[in-house]
């Protein structure tokens, strides 16, 4: 299964035909509007098997899936903690959405820490964190490797640490410009899972994306 995040930067209905032909069976997609608002559309048809949250119907996360794709809410408690959407796959494994926005990874840590019970071998964790341990010491304890050690000490680890070899805080792959200036590139863009659950995972050439997005999709094929 092809699991996609990806930060589109808004005017997702734009913009949802270049992401699709990477094939994915679901798609995270940060910065999109509410497909309910744009009926009769090719976007509104693109979203035929989709949930959405946010505080803004012109920009939200959703995740869509093909047609197929059996998508249930698990209604894991929130407490007003914002842009997180955790469903059940085809009754089979979780998902776990995530657009973390200001304070960034600490909003994260507090949904993870209250929800973690739920968390097991199968779940996956992906989408835009907007973190990386470089930026620790702004964030206290709830830190991006804090975030990390926790997970790791139930199983899931970082999918590109894992099969890039290399360690928090050193990637050699950016997912974000600031400002698509390609001297300001950082690895903010995650995913979590357990090594088993991986065949292969990759972040895009940013050549084809920067024109619509200040992120890179990042690409999961899940072994389910």
């Amino acid at each position: 299964m092809r699991i996609i995040s990806w930060n589109c930067n808004g005017k997702f209905r734009d913009k949802f035909q270049k992401i699709s032909e990477l094939d994915a069976d679901i798609y995270i997609i940060q910065e999109c509007e509410n497909p309910a608002g744009y009926p009769s559309s090719p976007y509104f048809e693109f979203a035929n098997n989709y949930l959405w949250t946010g505080e803004r119907n012109s920009k939200g996360l959703g995740v869509f899936a093909r047609s197929g794709v059996c998508l249930s809410q698990n209604n894991w408690d929130k407490f007003c903690l914002r842009n997180f959407i955790s469903v059940k796959v085809n009754n089979s494994f979780d998902l776990v959405a995530v657009w973390a926005c200001k304070p960034y990874i600490e909003e994260y840590y507090i949904y993870q820490s209250i929800n973690l019970s739920h968390y097991d071998a199968r779940t996956v964790i992906i989408g835009d964190f907007n973190s990386n341990a470089i930026w620790d010491k702004k964030h206290y304890t709830r830190t991006h490797s804090a975030v990390v050690q926790q997970l790791r000490s139930i199983g899931l680890h970082s999918a590109y640490h894992i099969t890039k070899g290399e360690r928090q805080g050193e990637e050699s792959t950016h997912t974000f410009y600031l400002y698509r200036h390609l001297d300001r590139g950082y690895h903010i863009d995650h995913c979590f899972t357990s090594p088993k659950n991986i065949h292969k995972y990759q972040v895009c050439n940013y050549k084809s994306w920067l024109d619509l997005s200040d992120h890179i999709p990042i690409i999961l094929d899940y072994i389910d």
